[in-house]
Order: C-alpha cells, then sequence, then structure tokens
C-alpha cells in the first residue's frame, strides 16, 4: 500500500469491530459462500479494500469460488505430505525475517523445483500454504502494509516455462489480485531477458495498479539491493539473515505447527 494507503487503515482501527461485525453479517446471509467468519480473516479482507465494504464482499467472494473452482490449489492440503515438504524445503516460497519499510517481504524462486518431479500446482499450493501461515504470523505487516514479493528466475528453464500454461497465469494472477494480503511490489530479478515476453501475459490479466508495481532487474542482485536492503535478504542474496536452506527448514517446521488449522481451513469454500 501507499502511505496514503496506510493511513486510512490505521485511520479505521477503532471502529474496526463496527466493520466486523457489518461484514460477517453478510457472510451469514451468504451461506454457499462457506466463508471463514473469525475476526482475523475478516479483518485482513478489510484491511486489503481499505475498508471499503463492498470491495471486501467482493474479494471474498471471488476468494472462496477461487477456492471451490481450484482444487488443485486448496484441497489435499497437509503439511506433512512429502512433495509438500519437500517445496517448501527447497525455498520456492520464503518469507523472511525481518521487514522492509514494514512490509512482509517474501522471495519466490521460480525455478527452485524440478518441472520433472514437481507439478506446478503442487508448487503454487505449497506457495500458498506458507503465505496462508505467513499473513497470519505477520498479520499487521501483511495486512496493512502488503508484501514486497521478490521473484528470482535464476535457472529458469524451458521446462518451467511450459509448466506456466495461458489459464494458469490468468488464475495465479486472479489469486493475486483477490488474497487478504496481495503483493504490494512484484520485483523480478536474474531475468533473462526474454521475461517481458511472459510478463506480458501476466500484465494482460492484471489491474492497472498491479501492473505498476511490477519492476524488472537485469543488473543482477546489485539492482534489487537499492530496493530491498542487503541486510534483510538470505545470505545467498548477499545478506546476513540466515541461508535459503535454513528459511525452508524453518517454514516446513512451520507449516506442520499449522496442521490442524489446515485441516479446518480447507473446509471453507463456495458451494
Amino acid at each position: 500500500m501507499s502511505s496514503a494507503d496506510e493511513s486510512i487503515c490505521l485511520s479505521f482501527c477503532d471502529s474496526e469491530e463496527l466493520y466486523i461485525e457489518e461484514l460477517r453479517q453478510w457472510i451469514l446471509e451468504n451461506p454457499h459462500l462457506n466463508a471463514h467468519r473469525d475476526d482475523t480473516t475478516i479483518l485482513a479482507f478489510l484491511r486489503v479494500a481499505k475498508f471499503n465494504v463492498e470491495t471486501a464482499k467482493s474479494k471474498m467472494r471471488n476468494y472462496y469460488i477461487m477456492r471451490k473452482e481450484v482444487p488443485e490449489w486448496f484441497t489435499k492440503r497437509d503439511p506433512s505430505r512429502p512433495e509438500i515438504q519437500e517445496l517448501v524445503k527447497l525455498g520456492i516460497f520464503l518469507p523472511l525475517k525481518k521487514y522492509h519499510n514494514n512490509k512482509l517481504v517474501v522471495i519466490i524462486r521460480t525455478a527452485a523445483h524440478d518441472p520433472r518431479r514437481h507439478a506446478q500446482d503442487d508448487v503454487f499450493k505449497t506457495g500458498k500454504m506458507v503465505l496462508d501461515v505467513a499473513i497470519r504470523e505477520n498479520f499487521t505487516s501483511a495486512s496493512v502494509y502488503g508484501i514486497s514479493a521478490i521473484f528470482d528466475m535464476a535457472n529458469i528453464s524451458f521446462g518451467h516455462y511450459r509448466q506456466l500454461t495461458t489459464s494458469m497465469i490468468k488464475r495465479t494472477v486472479h489469486a493475486w489480485q483477490n488474497y487478504p494480503g496481495r503483493p504490494q511490489h512484484l520485483e523480478f530479478v536474474n531475468a533473462p531477458l526474454y521475461i517481458n515476453v511472459v510478463l506480458n501475459i501476466f500484465k494482460s490479466f492484471m489491474s492497472e495498479k498491479l501492473r505498476k508495481r511490477v519492476r524488472v532487474h537485469f543488473s543482477g542482485i546489485e539492482s534489487l539491493h537499492r530496493v530491498i536492503p542487503k541486510e534483510i535478504l538470505p545470505i545467498e542474496y548477499g545478506g546476513r539473515e540466515s541461508t535459503i536452506k535454513q528459511l525452508g527448514e524453518e517454514w516446513a517446521s512451520k507449516l506442520i505447527e499449522y496442521k490442524d488449522w489446515f485441516t479446518e481451513d480447507e473446509t471453507h469454500k463456495a458451494k
């Protein structure tokens, strides 16, 4: 969010309960969505919508319909499943330990997995599981200040590109724009020269606001350091905060702590 957007969210702190109850009543009047009714989830959607209740309703509606229509991402989310543990430990989606300008920073390693071994749907599912937990663990940062996402394109191959069908790209962008804590900055690093071919497909499904948040770094990690302080990055990115392996193992363990939560969460989707 911009500074103005952050101020809007913070200014509603004293009246949050009233907005939460209004949106909860709407959820009760729309049982077909089978939406979460807890304060945390409702507040996340309100904050992303800058407390515009109608916008929050639209995002919630889209979100729970998506959970029904894309079972590949929102079912069988047991974090102890071997393929999920393996992907988390590979570091396909790594929330960092320190914030930047109060924003949650995540590194998405787009080519960390072997496309011959891992289905792209499993990669996206696992990433969303980590994101769900990261939002809950860093609630104010993710819901008020937003998420800075670093997409590392290093070692991306034709096999990785083949996994990204146009329909999958469209669903991915739809998820970004309706998730309760969407990225506020999309930084692409280690990008090949032909990245714009793929990015143009992504951008075709983005809102104008989200398109303006995309930035490509062709000059290596040093360019990223001008946007995200290297001190908060993993050692492999020139930083001082843990290694990719350490972060992956920590998040694999953290997801196991949420095993019961994932079981209950899976029941929430449109009917």
